[in-house]
């Protein structure tokens, strides 16, 4: 070896001895992050995309994410709201309710009444059809536009898990959505032998319905008590008061187990006859089970009078939004069922049309389906 490679040999040993040492990983430290992530996959597998967004985002096919919003807005339960956030949406609630109406549909004459009006005039084209989930969609997304830009609204509409009520084993009256403060405030004044306001009460108690033994008044209390509708009940057209008769009786349509069983349905013609209930199926579902336990004003045509419906429907939103997320790529487009509820029947498609009348432009099923997207930029948590 002559002098050049001895000085190399000593260059490269000086090298190495001035190197820090790598630290180890401990083994028991390889272990533990392996054991956590096979339990967030088998997690994952097991409750569907929806459960873990932050950490297994939903798939989406490819060339989608230009349609996507950057920043959406986050939907949340209610009783998760601050309170700060809870007064700050009954504020804007009660703005539209003093805003002028722009519809000129019969009796509407605040932009609240705009809303109940066009849900009253729609009433029988967007029911037990294949388009009932999308149109609601849509309805509730053009209400929530009109908080933002006409009264200044800055959150996200919010829904009510009412499966929550249920079970805790209490009342639907002690739901924090009936709070006289931080609520929409409680039940209507009771009426002596109140038997609810049914046109055909044989077909009511064939579905499970027992009268609600209280209410059936005017709200007497919260920031809603007093408050003066134009359209409705049903499908009248008079100046009234808004009424609840909250139903005990519903809850064993509105149980976690209700909610659960529409998750395994593999199709969207099985999941929309099951959200939606009477008189497909025999016995109510979540969506008619929720109108009826809040009762009064919320059970007829002009349900939208009752700051409520936003809230109900609100939450079977989320509900057909976790089934797509269970198997995001097969259930995203599935849609079906007839365009119109009377002979002669046609399915609908994915280039149906959304009526929202005079409060927005029309759109396609199509444009409603992923959310969020740039039309709908709003998830749920």
């Amino acid at each position: 070896m002559n002098m050049e490679d001895v000085s190399r040999k000593t260059e490269k040993q000086t090298t190495l001895s001035t190197e820090t040492p790598r630290p180890r990983v401990p083994s028991w430290l390889i272990v533990l992050s392996t054991i956590i992530l096979s339990a967030l996959v088998a997690l994952h597998t097991i409750i569907g995309f929806g459960a873990l967004p932050g950490i297994f985002p939903k798939p989406r096919p490819v060339g989608t994410e230009s349609r996507l919003c950057a920043r959406p807005a986050i939907r949340q339960e209610w009783r998760t709201l601050s309170n700060e956030q809870k007064l700050e949406y009954i504020t804007a609630v009660q703005c539209l309710h003093r805003l002028p109406g722009i519809s000129h549909l019969q009796g509407a004459k605040t932009r609240f009444d705009d809303f109940a009006a066009v849900h009253v005039v729609s009433a029988g084209a967007i029911h037990h059809v294949g388009h009932f989930l999308p149109w609601h969609r849509r309805f509730l997304h053009v209400h929530e536009i009109a908080l933002r830009e006409e009264c200044g609204f800055e959150g996200a509409l919010p829904y009510w898990d009412w499966s929550l009520d249920v079970a805790s084993g209490r009342s639907l009256s002690e739901s924090p959505v009936f709070d006289p403060v931080y609520g929409f405030g409680g039940n209507g004044l009771d009426i002596a032998d109140y038997n609810g306001s049914f046109e055909n009460h044989t077909l009511m108690v064939a579905a499970g319905w027992v009268a609600p033994g209280a209410g059936g008044g005017c709200v007497t209390d919260g920031p809603f008590a007093e408050f003066m509708l134009s359209v409705g009940p049903g499908l009248n057209i008079t100046d009234h008061c808004l009424s609840r008769a909250i139903n005990d009786n519903m809850q064993k349509f509105l149980s976690p187990a209700r909610v659960a069983e529409l998750m395994p349905l593999t199709t969207f013609e099985e999941f929309r006859i099951e959200i939606e209930g009477t008189p497909v199926t025999k016995t109510f579902r979540v969506h008619d089970g929720g109108h009826i336990a809040v009762g009064g004003d919320m059970q007829r045509f002009s349900s939208p009078n009752d700051p409520l419906f936003y809230l109900h429907h609100a939450f079977l939103d989320k509900i057909w939004w976790d089934w797509v997320g269970m198997n995001f790529s097969s259930r995203l487009e599935d849609i079906s069922g007839p365009s119109t509820v009377n002979p002669p029947y046609e399915d609908v498609t994915l280039d149906f049309e959304l009526d929202m009348m005079m409060l927005a432009p029309p759109v396609t099923i199509r444009e409603v389906l992923e959310t969020p997207n740039q039309l709908l930029c709003h998830i749920y948590e």
